[in-house]
């Protein structure tokens, strides 16, 4: 019998959106504002971080003192970078949408669990919809616990109420599926930027483009 996932946790940045593609602009142009340039593995690195350890990877790569204020002043610049982008609005991940409703119309519970922070998640929720999710998890809400580890998810399942061990969690990144395959969730990767090969505990699709939720009830 065909059923519907009891909730399920979406990770935002490459999963929904397709804001992967803004936050590569405003990382560029701070490399270039601290003299170097933004390399791919850099880039690589930090899909799916959350800031502090961008900041690190990217000071690391291009040869900087990590020292805290200059990274916390970093951040800041890329923060409002970032910010600026996201006010012209977020492009949807193909079938992203689809995926939303078709969870809604079967009343599933949905989290948001991202490492974005709240600031700029906020901003991004007016494009996505803020009505889809009974709950929100950031990068900056988790005690630096932040993806790979479990936290975010385990945290998000508990503000729905449901266990993670119940609960489907959809990724596009390697540091998403790892916190969400150590929370215990059913896991389906969409790959956006950096490739991600099928594995033991977690499931891949090239795109949402026919996910609905009796797909995401059938992994």
């Amino acid at each position: 019998m065909s059923r519907v996932p009891e909730a399920v946790l979406w990770d935002m940045d490459g999963t929904l959106v397709d804001s992967e593609k803004l936050w590569d602009i405003g990382l560029r142009e701070l490399a270039e504002q601290l003299g170097g340039e933004l390399d791919a593995r850099t880039r690589d690195a930090v899909v799916g971080s959350n800031m502090d350890n961008t900041m690190l990877e990217i000071f690391t790569s291009l040869g900087l003192d990590p020292e805290p204020a200059a990274m916390e002043k970093a951040a800041t610049w890329l923060t409002e970078r970032t910010a600026s982008l996201f006010r012209n609005g977020l492009p949807w991940r193909p079938g992203a949408r689809e995926a939303l409703e078709s969870l809604q119309a079967h009343d599933v519970p949905m989290a948001l669990v991202t490492s974005t922070e709240r600031a700029l998640t906020e901003l991004a929720l007016e494009s996505i919809g803020r009505a889809f999710f009974s709950a929100t998890i950031c990068g900056d809400e988790v005690d630096g616990r932040n993806k790979p580890h479990p936290a975010p998810y385990l945290m998000a399942a508990d503000l729905l109420g449901v266990p993670a061990t119940r609960c489907v969690a959809v990724e596009d990144s390697l540091l998403g599926m790892q916190s969400a395959v150590a929370a215990g969730c059913t896991v389906l990767v969409v790959p956006a930027e950096v490739p991600i090969p099928p594995g033991e505990g977690w499931t891949v699709r090239e795109s949402l483009v026919g996910v609905d939720a009796y797909t995401l009830g059938a992994l």
